[in-house]
C-alpha cells in the first residue's frame, strides 16, 4: 500500500528558485513538500557555478604565479596538484549543499523528500523514494524546478569513446595531456583556459564560425586572440564528423573545416555542445502540462504552464540558463502568489559573466540587437589598455563597449571583456536600472583609480 499525503504546496527541485520559495511559502502558513532526487542545491551549487569558480580559482593563481615574474617576483617552477584542486572543490560543494539541507530540514512547514517525483494525475505525483519505496503526494499547488543536464550532440561513434561532460570534467584527479573541447559556448570555453592554466594542451572545435555566438563579432574575435595567446588551439567553422579510440589511447575527431577534411586526437574529450531540459520522466502528460519541441516546459510571463496549478522556474523552462535568472524566477512567483502580482519575467535586462579570463561582464543589449530594433545607435568603445588600473595590474586584454541611444542617450547595453569585466558590468546595470544617460555616467565622480571609473572614459569617447 503506497502512503499518500496532503500538502498545500509541492516543489520538484532544490535549485535556486526551488529552495527559497519553498521557505516563502511555509512562512505564508503553507505545508510544503519539496523533492530532490540529487543533492540539494540544484545544478549551480553541485555541478554548476560553485564547483567551477572554485576551480577557477586555483587555475588564475597558477596563472599569476607564472607570471610572477612580469611583477618582479621570483617564484621557482610551478605545478598543479589535480587532486588537491578537485578536494577543494569537493570540500565548498559539500558544505554549501549541506547548509542547503540543514535550513530546509530544520524550517518549520517544508518536508524535504529524496527522490524522484512525476504526475500521476493533475495534482498528484507519485515519488519513488531513495531508499526504496513509493510515497503518494496530493496537493493544490506544484512548482517545477527540475534544471537541465548536458546532452550529446548527434555525431558518429560519440557515445562510444571516452568523454566527460561539464560534470565529470571536474572529477579529474589528473591533468589531462591534450583535451579537445568540443563546443565554443560559454561552457566549453571556461573549461578550455582553465585547463590550459592547470598545464594541460588544449584544443577547441566550434562548428560555428566564431566563439561565443550571441556576442557581437568584435567580441567573439577579441576571445579568440586571448585564447590563441594563451596557446589554446581554436577551430572554428569546423565539424565533428566521427570520433573514435585513438591509436594510443585518447580520443580521435574526424573533422570537416574550412582547410578540408582532416583528425584531431586528444587524451580527454570534453563535450559542451548544450544542455536538455530535465522534463522526459515527470509525467508532464498526465497533468496536462506542454513542452516544446526541445522539451522546455511551456510558461507564460507569470511562469504558469499550460495546466491549472502548476508553475515551473529555472532552466527547465528554457529561459536563460543562469542562477540569477532562476532566483529572479522564485521572485516572479513569490510577486504572483505571495505580492501585489506585478513581477514578471518579461521585466528582465539580460545579465550574465561568463568566467574566462579576462571576464565577459555583459547587460542588456548587443550592438547587432540594437540596431536590429530600429533604432539609430552609437558605439562606445574603450581598450582596456587605457583603463589605468588595469595597466597597473598588468592586465590590459580586452576591451570595453557600450551602445547608447543616439536620441535619448539611454545605455542599452555593454560588453566588458577586460579584468573584473562583471563586476564593472554590473555597476553599469544599476546605472541602467536608475535610468542614468550616458552622459550622466561620464560626468559622474567614481574613486581614483578603480575600474569602473573607467566607465567614465568609455562614455567619453562619443564626446
Amino acid at each position: 500500500m503506497i502512503q499518500t499525503d496532503r500538502f498545500d504546496d509541492v516543489i520538484v527541485g532544490t535549485g535556486q528558485a526551488g529552495k527559497p520559495l519553498a521557505g516563502e511559502l511555509a512562512d505564508a502558513g503553507r505545508e510544503v513538500a519539496i523533492v530532490e532526487r540529487d543533492r540539494v542545491g540544484g545544478t549551480c551549487v553541485v555541478r554548476g557555478c560553485t564547483p567551477t569558480k572554485t576551480m577557477w580559482a586555483s587555475a588564475r593563481v597558477a596563472h599569476l604565479a607564472r607570471r610572477a615574474g612580469e611583477y618582479g617576483v621570483d617564484t621557482g617552477p610551478v605545478s598543479v596538484d589535480q587532486e588537491r584542486v578537485r578536494e577543494r572543490k569537493r570540500e565548498i560543494v559539500d558544505a554549501w549543499s549541506s547548509a542547503g539541507r540543514d535550513g530546509l530540514e530544520e524550517r518549520d512547514g517544508v518536508e524535504l523528500i529524496d527522490g524522484h517525483a512525476r504526475f500521476e494525475a493533475p495534482g498528484r505525483m507519485l515519488v519513488d523514494l531513495e531508499h526504496g519505496g513509493s510515497r503518494r503526494l496530493e496537493a493544490e499547488r506544484v512548482f517545477l524546478n527540475t534544471g537541465a543536464r548536458p546532452v550529446l550532440p548527434p555525431i558518429d561513434g560519440l557515445d562510444e569513446v571516452d568523454h566527460l561532460d561539464s560534470t565529470s570534467v571536474m572529477e579529474l584527479g589528473e591533468t589531462p595531456d591534450h583535451l579537445l573541447v568540443l563546443g565554443g559556448g560559454f561552457i566549453g570555453l571556461e573549461f578550455a583556459q582553465m585547463y590550459r592554466r592547470f598545464g594541460a594542451d588544449v584544443t577547441v572545435i566550434e562548428r560555428a564560425d566564431r566563439l561565443a555566438l550571441p556576442e557581437d563579432e568584435d567580441v567573439s574575435e577579441a576571445l579568440r586572440e586571448i585564447f590563441e595567446e594563451d596557446g589554446i588551439g581554436v577551430r572554428t567553422g569546423t565539424d565533428v564528423v566521427a570520433a573514435e579510440p585513438g591509436a594510443g589511447g585518447g580520443v580521435r575527431l574526424r573533422v570537416d573545416g574550412p582547410d578540408g577534411s582532416g583528425q584531431v586526437t586528444g587524451s580527454h574529450l570534453l563535450v559542451a555542445t548544450g544542455r536538455r531540459p530535465n522534463s522526459d520522466d515527470l509525467g508532464l502528460g498526465e497533468a496536462g502540462v506542454r513542452t516544446d519541441d526541445r522539451g522546455h516546459i511551456q510558461v507564460n510571463e507569470r511562469l504558469e504552464t499550460t495546466a491549472d496549478g502548476v508553475w515551473a522556474l529555472g532552466d527547465v523552462t528554457g529561459g536563460a540558463p543562469f542562477t540569477h535568472t532562476s532566483y529572479d524566477d522564485f521572485r516572479v512567483v513569490r510577486s504572483q502568489l505571495l505580492g501585489d502580482g506585478d513581477r514578471t519575467r518579461g521585466d528582465r535586462v539580460t545579465t550574465y559573466t561568463v568566467f574566462t579570463d579576462p571576464q565577459l561582464g555583459r547587460v542588456g543589449m548587443t550592438e547587432r540587437e540594437a540596431r536590429e530594433t530600429g533604432r539609430e545607435v552609437r558605439v562606445a568603445k574603450l581598450p582596456m589598455s587605457h583603463v589605468a588600473r588595469a595597466q597597473e595590474m598588468d592586465e590590459t586584454r580586452g576591451f570595453m563597449k557600450g551602445v547608447v541611444d543616439a536620441d535619448s542617450g539611454q545605455i542599452l547595453g555593454a560588453a566588458i571583456l577586460g579584468v573584473e569585466g562583471g563586476e564593472v558590468a554590473m555597476a553599469l546595470k544599476l546605472a541602467m536600472m536608475g535610468g542614468l544617460s550616458h552622459a550622466e555616467v561620464r560626468d559622474a565622480v567614481l574613486a581614483h583609480p578603480t575600474l569602473a571609473e573607467s566607465l567614465n572614459n568609455l562614455f567619453m569617447t562619443l564626446d
